[in-house]
């Protein structure tokens, strides 16, 4: 193919609009030219950044979907349940795609669209588990198959939501609720599940999880709560998750202080004016004792590989920032790191202490620790060159194991923390 490789977006929100800004890092290789959203201030929006014609504007997806195609890659970053029923019409025209994760959260619907991509072997689809990406996640790799600390035994990993994190997306916001999307531990942590299997080479055999709702239901409401926090709230003083607090005040998250990524999501404005109307009239305005959400806000899961070791992996709403923590323990030494400091700890048994620095190593480190560039640079030169899915490509086929995992975690969660066999539940699911 040749540059620039043209981009059609089904979907322009906080993922979508995401990828398409990556046409500034890499100029040249990169081009968006049409755009697909409910919201047409949204659509609004990507035509006056990337100058799309007007008519590849489409008011939805399946719009876009009727017509020949416009692109080459079809970026599908609509909801969780909307993605095969529009990553599938993508193929058949002839699409390339990127498809948001998760895949799905219906393993039949997964298989779909793997069987219907085996059909169309001129187009690449590729999953957005970003993580593989990134500098972090790559050195570990590197160190961890150099068998710099032996056999790995054991592996603890936490995924740190954040309080403010958990309260917009998954109380208030788009994916409370697995009826409607899906359970958190694919949504969220069907990253996490890919990750780790893929630092440690191994397959999983079994799988035990366990959590629920801690606080986010209507018995824990203060005294004095209303259903809406600007609506004459005796608790908002004191109450963390005030809506106001997190979209408008925080340091942290709030619009007043310049770090008001969230309330891009509240409105295409993004102004204080459009904020506080959205907070007033919409959905996360919100008490977070009072929403329809169903998802856990704590989960613990187990993971057996095939060889005997395990992973613990612990996903949390209650933590100040959000960012993943790692600790892998092998025969012969331990590896500790985070993506907060973005430091990596090897301490190889008997031998000093090395320190890798992935801040001072990388300049990127924007985008889930720089992988939301990695996968569309790697994506491009897949393209341009015509190149093979590497070992750390994140093909459909790659990607369908953390799904599993995931959805055998819930399985087990929803059965009281019963061990679910790896192998039989992909035979009946």
């Amino acid at each position: 193919m040749k540059a620039p490789i043209t981009f059609a977006i089904a979907g322009f929100g906080d993922r979508g609009s995401t990828y398409a800004s990556m046409e500034k890092l890499f100029p040249g290789k990169m081009k968006v030219v049409a755009v697909a959203d409910l919201d047409p201030g949204k659509v609004k929006k990507a035509r006056q950044l990337y100058g799309i014609p007007e008519e590849s504007c489409f008011a939805s997806a399946e719009e876009m979907l009727e017509k020949d195609r416009l692109a080459d890659v079809l970026v599908v970053s609509t909801m969780d349940r909307q993605h095969v029923g529009h990553a599938i019409p993508g193929l058949k025209k002839g699409y390339h795609i990127l498809l948001e994760k998760p895949i799905s959260p219906e393993l039949d619907k997964c298989r779909e669209l793997l069987e219907t991509a085996k059909g169309c072997p001129g187009s690449k689809v590729i999953v957005c588990h970003v993580l593989r990406y990134t500098a972090f996640y790559n050195t570990l790799k590197g160190l961890i198959a150099g068998g710099k600390i032996g056999d790995v035994v054991s592996i603890c990993a936490n995924e740190n939501v954040a309080y403010w994190h958990q309260a917009h997306s998954f109380v208030r916001g788009n994916w409370r609720n697995s009826e409607e999307t899906s359970p958190m531990i694919l949504q969220k942590s069907c990253h996490d599940m890919d990750i780790l299997t893929w630092l440690t080479g191994k397959k999983c055999t079994s799988v035990s999880s366990i959590g629920g709702i801690q606080l986010f239901k209507k018995e824990r409401a203060p005294e004095g709560a209303t259903p809406m926090c600007l609506g004459g709230c005796k608790a908002k003083e004191g109450c963390v998750f005030d809506a106001e607090k997190i979209y408008v005040t925080s340091p942290k998250t709030g619009i007043q202080t310049g770090k008001g990524w969230a309330t891009s999501i509240l409105s295409v404005e993004n102004t204080l004016e459009s904020t506080y109307r959205a907070l007033r009239e919409g959905p996360y305005g919100r008490c977070v004792y009072m929403c329809d959400n169903n998802v856990v806000d704590h989960q613990q899961t187990n993971l057996l590989m095939e060889d005997g070791s395990t992973v613990s992996f612990t996903m949390c709403a209650f933590t100040e920032d959000c960012y993943r923590y790692f600790k892998a323990m092998g025969t012969q030494g331990e590896i500790e790191a985070d993506m907060k400091s973005n430091v990596i700890r090897l301490r190889v048994f008997g031998q000093p202490e090395e320190v890798f620095d992935i801040g001072a190593m990388e300049a990127d480190l924007k985008g889930h620790g720089g992988g939301d560039s990695g996968i569309i640079g790697d994506f491009l030169d897949m393209l341009l060159h015509d190149a093979e899915a590497t070992e750390r490509t994140t093909t459909l086929e790659n990607s369908m194991e953390s799904h599993f995992i995931a959805l055998a975690a819930e399985e087990s969660r929803l059965r009281g923390g019963e061990t679910v066999d790896l192998a039989a539940f992909k035979g009946r699911a």
